[in-house]
């Protein structure tokens, strides 16, 4: 009104029946609301790919109770948006080095294998492996799998032969997920994502697939979902118990566990 007309702030204040005071009045910040702002900085910047749903997520883990509106409007105002891109949206992380395990269950690694039916319709293989017994746990076969399909999956194996300690991925959305940050977060376990376009830094399980792909999928021709499960269901029990693996020592790694653990039965009993 003032910028428009030629009127005093006494007048103009009154016309809109606005106090003085609070007009003049400085905006401040409790103390609560500064040090929730500062982490949530802390945060976005060690996660740079995260909105703010995922850090609201992770400030509740810390046992900080803010209502999720709250946590958005000082996500906007400390400018923390995360900026669209056109292709695939990444998890920004720093590279790893590819950790040699001691020990099963204490490194399993998981990726994708595309294939499809006779009539085109896509298959989509998760492949997952413990990099120190170079077992194959499981190949769930599907034509979608998301990140709480994965879950499922991780649950069923661990019923039979515990979880590990941490699980090593490439940055798939299925594996950047809500739901299996969420699964993993509660179970302990650690998720490692590697670097984009690196394949290398997950080099057991790419080289698993390889495998898999030369002598599973390119020899056989599914027809429908139930007869590539069947098929691939064979092909990995074969894997594990009798096709023998060279970094092994060449023999199966089914055998290599098996090894494994009488030695470290025969250490603790020596103990």
């Amino acid at each position: 009104m003032r910028l428009r007309l030629v009127i005093s702030e006494r007048r103009a204040c009154g016309l809109v029946g606005l106090a003085r005071t609070t007009l003049r009045r400085a905006r401040v910040e409790p103390m609560e609301t500064v040090a929730l702002k500062a982490r949530m900085v802390d945060l976005a910047q060690a996660r740079r790919r995260f909105g703010y749903r995922r850090i609201h997520d992770l400030l509740r883990r810390e046992g900080v109770h803010a209502n999720h509106k709250k946590v958005y409007r000082l996500y906007r105002e400390s400018g923390l948006a995360v900026r669209k891109r056109r292709r695939r949206k990444l998890v920004m992380v720093d590279r790893q080095a590819l950790h040699v395990p001691s020990a099963p269950n204490e490194v399993w690694s998981m990726d994708f294998v595309m294939d499809a039916l006779a009539n085109g319709r896509r298959l989509k293989c998760l492949t997952i492996v413990d990099d120190f017994t170079r077992e194959c746990l499981d190949i769930p076969v599907d034509h979608g799998i998301s990140g709480a399909y994965v879950a499922r999956v991780l649950d069923h194996i661990g019923q039979f032969r515990g979880l590990p300690r941490a699980i090593r991925t490439d940055q798939g959305p299925e594996f950047t997920s809500r739901a299996l940050d969420r699964w993993a977060y509660e179970r302990g376990v650690d998720l490692k994502l590697i670097a984009a376009g690196k394949p290398t830094q997950n080099a057991y399980i790419e080289s698993f697939n390889g495998k898999f792909r030369d002598e599973c999928l390119n020899d056989h021709y599914f027809t429908t979902l139930a007869h590539a499960r069947a098929e691939i269901s064979i092909w990995r029990r074969d894997y594990n118990e009798a096709r023998p693996h060279s970094s092994l020592g060449r023999i199966p790694p089914a055998e290599f566990a098996a090894r494994h653990r009488l030695k470290v039965e025969a250490t603790e009993g020596m103990i």
